[in-house]
């Protein structure tokens, strides 16, 4: 990505199948894990989803919880510029709109979406509650 190439499919997998076996030791373990990353699209967050032992697929009934961090495309770009001006960021911006075009989003998945123009602070905030009032799901 940093030569202006998007991740292939042989690319994510790999990385994908990493994490979730992190997300099996922590569950496993009993700790809560807050894990930020992409899983734009549904079959990424069913390889996480599998992390958790219960989980059924295609239920998206999971241990595992996803969070839309919602903003205008405008803001993204914004703030990938001025990572990338901090040295904070790896993305060219002319991977942006590759990178939205993947993002698949299910009602069905039951992902929660906040306003991430918040800061960062308040976006917590809003996330734990947002958990909170989700009394069917295990959270911890």
């Amino acid at each position: 990505m940093r030569k202006g190439i998007p991740l292939s499919e042989e690319d994510r997998m790999p990385w994908l199948q990493v994490l979730c076996n992190a997300l099996k030791q922590r569950i496993t373990a009993g700790k809560c894990t807050v894990l930020a990353c992409s899983a734009l699209r549904k079959k990424y967050r069913e390889i996480l989803r599998s992390s958790d032992s219960y989980y059924i697929p295609g239920k998206h009934d999971s241990s595992v919880k996803f969070v839309l961090l919602n903003v205008p495309v405008e803001v993204l770009a914004d703030r990938l510029n001025k990572r990338l001006e901090d040295g904070e960021h790896y993305m060219p911006p002319s991977l942006l709109q590759s990178q939205l075009e993947l993002l698949e989003i299910d009602a069905s998945e039951g992902i929660l979406q906040v306003d991430a123009t918040q800061n960062p602070t308040v976006i917590v905030e809003m996330i734990q509650d947002l958990l909170n009032q989700k009394k069917d799901s295990e959270i911890c």
